[in-house]
C-alpha cells in the first residue's frame, strides 16, 4: 500500500491532479474515485495511456507498474489535501452558510485580491471532493486561501475543516434547506456550527454578522470581527431610505478604523445582498486592504451562474437567480421584487424547491401563498416541477417539466416583464433563461 507520505513526495513532483479520465491533465496524478453509478478503478489504466503519471487505485485486482494502491481513493485524496495544507500553513478562510455563500466568497476574493495571491473556491467545488481539489491547487505563492464549503448532511464541515484546517471562518446565515439530510432546522444549526467548533478549538476568529441572534450564540468566546446593520457592528451599512433601485448601493463606515462614509456601487441585485458585501469589507479592512481597492472591487464585481444576475434581453429585463432555492431564499428574492421601482410588470418563473424533506409539501403552499398575495393585477406567475404540480394541480401556469415550459414560452414569449427566474438547480431553469 501506497502511504499518505510516499503519495505526497510523488504529488511534489506532479502536483496536477485529475479526476475525470477524460480529460486527463498531462503528467497528473489520476484519482480513480468511486460514484453511485462509476467506478474509477474502470479507467485507471487507461488515464495513464491518456498522459498520467500515476493512477491512485483501490482495486486490489488491478496490476501495473504506475498504479498507486491505497485502501480508499477518497480518503487518500483528502488525506493528501490536508497534508498539503499543513505543509504550506497557509492562512485559511473557509465560508458557509445556508444562503450567500458563495456570493459572498466572490466579493471577498474580489477584494482580497487587490492586496493578496490569492486561491479560492472555484465555481461549486465546495463538497468533499472539491474542497481537497482546490487545496491541491495550493502553492507556496499563495498568501491566502478562501474556501467555500457546502453541506447536506450532519458532520461535512466538520469533515471539511479536519481537511481545509481554517484559521478564520464565516457563516453568512443558517435556514431551511437539504433537510432531507439534516432533518430539521436544528440540525441545520449544529452543522453549520461544525466550521466554529473548530474555530473554538483551534483558537481562530471568525466574521460574524452582528445582529444574527443564533450565529452570535453559535459563535460565543470565538474573538469576532462583526459587520451588519446594527449599531454595534463594527463594520457597518446602511441602505437609502428608499431602496428601489435595481442594483444595490449603499453606505459603509467603521468607525473603529476612523473610516467615515463611503458611498458603494455594486452591480448585484437586491438590498438582501448587502450583508454579502458586508462580509467582503470586514474581512477586506481585517487584512489592510485599502478602502479605495476594496470599494472598486466591489463596484466592478458582476456576478454570474445565475446568482442574483440582472440581465438586460432584446424583450425584458431579468433576474437569473436559477441555482438554488429554498424558503428563505425565495422568500428574499420575492419580496425584492415587488419593492424594486420599475415601470413594468412583474414575471416569476418558479422552479420546485427540492431536498426539504417532510416540510417540502407546506414550504411550497406558503410560498405560493405569498406569491398570490404580493403580485399585482399585471403580474404573471409560472410554476415548474413536480412539487408545484402537486401544489397546483393541472392548471394552465403549471408546468411538471422544464422541457414543457420551455414549449409553452416558445409559444407565448414575454415582452416588457421585470423577470424573476429562480428555483433548486435540478430543475434546470438556468437551461431556458435565453427564452426570456
Amino acid at each position: 500500500m501506497t502511504t499518505i507520505e510516499q503519495l505526497y513526495s510523488l504529488y511534489l513532483e506532479h502536483p496536477a491532479i485529475s479526476t475525470d479520465s477524460r480529460s486527463i491533465t498531462p503528467d497528473s496524478i489520476f484519482f480513480a474515485l468511486r460514484g453511485e453509478r462509476f467506478d474509477g478503478n474502470q479507467y485507471a489504466l487507461s488515464a495513464i495511456e491518456a498522459g498520467a503519471a500515476y493512477a491512485v487505485v483501490d482495486d486490489a485486482s488491478l496490476v501495473g507498474e504506475r498504479l498507486l494502491h491505497v485502501p480508499n481513493v477518497l480518503e487518500a485524496l483528502q488525506a493528501l489535501a490536508a497534508h498539503h495544507r499543513q505543509a504550506l500553513a497557509t492562512p485559511v478562510i473557509a465560508i458557509t452558510g445556508t444562503n450567500g455563500k458563495t456570493t459572498t466568497k466572490e466579493l471577498a476574493a474580489a477584494v482580497l485580491a487587490k492586496s493578496y495571491n490569492l486561491l479560492y473556491t472555484e465555481g461549486n467545488l465546495n463538497n468533499h471532493i472539491g474542497v481537497p481539489l482546490t487545496l491541491l491547487r495550493l502553492t507556496s505563492e499563495h498568501q491566502i486561501a478562501l474556501i467555500e464549503m457546502g453541506a447536506s448532511k450532519p458532520g461535512d464541515i466538520a469533515e471539511l475543516c479536519a481537511i481545509a484546517q481554517p484559521n478564520y471562518g464565516l457563516i453568512t446565515n443558517v435556514g431551511l434547506a437539504h433537510l432531507e439530510g439534516f432533518g430539521s432546522l436544528i440540525g441545520v444549526i449544529k452543522t453549520k456550527g461544525e466550521l466554529y467548533d473548530w474555530l473554538r478549538a483551534h483558537e481562530g476568529k471568525i466574521f460574524l454578522r452582528e445582529e444574527d441572534a443564533t450565529l452570535r450564540d453559535l459563535g460565543r468566546g470565538i474573538p469576532a470581527v462583526t459587520y451588519g446593520q446594527g449599531e454595534e457592528a463594527v463594520v457597518r451599512g446602511v441602505l437609502p431610505e428608499d431602496n428601489r433601485e435595481l442594483f444595490l448601493h449603499f453606505t459603509w463606515f467603521c468607525p473603529t478604523l476612523q473610516i467615515a462614509e463611503c458611498k458603494q456601487s455594486t452591480r448585484l441585485v437586491g438590498g438582501y445582498n448587502l450583508d454579502n458585501a458586508l462580509a467582503a469589507i470586514a474581512m477586506g479592512l481585517y487584512f489592510d486592504v485599502p478602502v479605495e481597492d476594496i470599494s472598486q472591487a466591489l463596484a466592478d464585481y458582476a456576478p454570474s451562474n445565475s446568482r442574483s444576475q440582472l440581465i438586460e434581453t432584446e424583450h425584458n429585463w431579468l433576474i437569473a437567480d436559477a441555482y438554488n432555492a429554498n424558503p428563505s431564499s425565495m422568500h428574499t428574492a420575492l419580496r425584492n421584487l415587488v419593492s424594486l421601482s420599475v415601470d413594468r410588470p412583474r414575471l416569476l418563473v418558479l422552479g420546485d424547491m427540492n431536498e426539504l424533506g417532510a416540510e417540502s409539501e407546506a414550504a411550497h403552499h406558503k410560498l405560493r401563498r405569498e406569491v398570490e398575495a404580493l403580485l399585482g393585477e399585471q403580474d404573471q406567475v409560472l410554476y415548474c416541477g413536480p412539487k408545484w404540480r402537486q401544489e397546483l394541480g393541472e392548471v394552465a401556469n403549471s408546468f411538471l417539466t422544464r422541457e414543457e415550459l420551455a414549449h409553452w414560452l416558445e409559444q407565448h414569449p414575454p415582452k416588457g416583464y421585470l423577470v424573476l427566474v429562480k428555483g433548486s438547480n435540478g430543475i434546470g431553469l438556468g437551461h431556458i433563461l435565453h427564452l426570456f
